[in-house]
């Protein structure tokens, strides 16, 4: 499989990793760590170095319990973020948003794909992936991040999960968006309690029927950190425990905040599958 905006491919024939570049005051783990352009472009370096292959910015908290932001703000956080990358980088750049104003100006501004946790179901948002030729990520969520955790119910969350994207690639196909641009992301951590973030962690090789590459972020969440009763700094060990899991399901890209280590573990996957034939 691969993926192409604008003539650049990107080859998911092995699992590759995104690094998180969160530009928030807020989220979970590491808002407020990059607040000026060197900061950020020195980060966005290091992640490059380190072995990741997209860098996913994000402009608006989507932790539990996160209240939206103006589109304004998140424009204003955004979109110079972008744009110093596309100049300075030639790395795939991913923008976590879902407002269509920020779609169009992210592709202006060099982005290669959207991460869009409520699956363009936002007022024009579909319209505006159409538009601008955009690899899109479905991402599965039980209500919205400001209620998401209160209480999430499934009968059966891989049947569910797998009924969601089916609905959504029927309405992105219908809409004219092609099933090579797009990727699908169950959710971890958006409308799941514990069990059903592990049931969904046990059967991600499930949703390779639809044929169509799997992302995940699992990376320093609430799923780790409290299954082992320790605080988000100290989840790097159960982190990458998850993101090893998921890579030997095959899943196409991993999105993490420890890009260094989740490439060495990735890499002894890789070399156990090449060996396995």
């Amino acid at each position: 499989m691969k993926l192409c905006v604008r003539n650049t491919y990107l080859d998911l024939s092995f699992t590759r990793v995104m690094g998180i570049l969160n530009v928030t005051p807020d989220s979970f783990y590491d808002g407020g760590r990059h607040n000026t352009s060197s900061d950020i472009l020195g980060y966005v370096s290091k992640m490059i170095k380190e072995g990741a292959s997209i860098i996913d910015i994000g402009g608006e908290s989507t932790r539990p319990g996160a209240e939206e932001i103006s589109l304004q703000e998140e424009l204003e956080r955004v979109i110079p973020v972008v744009e110093d990358i596309a100049k300075r980088f030639s790395v795939w750049i991913s923008v976590n948003t879902s407002k269509s104003t920020v779609i169009h100006e992210a592709a202006r501004a060099g982005a290669h794909m959207i991460n869009d946790i409520r699956s363009l179901t936002k007022p024009d948002a579909l319209d505006a992936a159409v538009q601008t030729g955009l690899v899109i990520c479905l991402v599965h969520m039980q209500g919205e991040p400001c209620n998401m955790q209160h209480a999430p119910y499934y009968n059966n969350i891989v049947s569910e999960v797998d009924e969601y994207f089916t609905i959504q690639i029927s309405r992105c196909k219908e809409a004219g968006i092609k099933e090579n641009n797009l990727l699908l992301d169950p959710g971890f951590g958006f409308g799941k309690d514990l069990h059903h973030n592990y049931e969904l962690l046990a059967n991600l090789k499930y949703f390779h029927r639809f044929k169509i590459p799997i992302l995940i972020g699992i990376s320093r969440k609430s799923m780790v950190s409290r299954l082992l009763e320790i605080k988000t700094s100290q989840s790097l060990t159960g982190s990458l425990s998850c993101a090893v899991i998921a890579a030997m399901q095959k899943v196409h890209i991993i999105r993490v905040h420890d890009v260094k280590e989740t490439i060495e573990a990735l890499c002894i996957v890789k070399a156990t599958q090449i060996a396995k034939g």
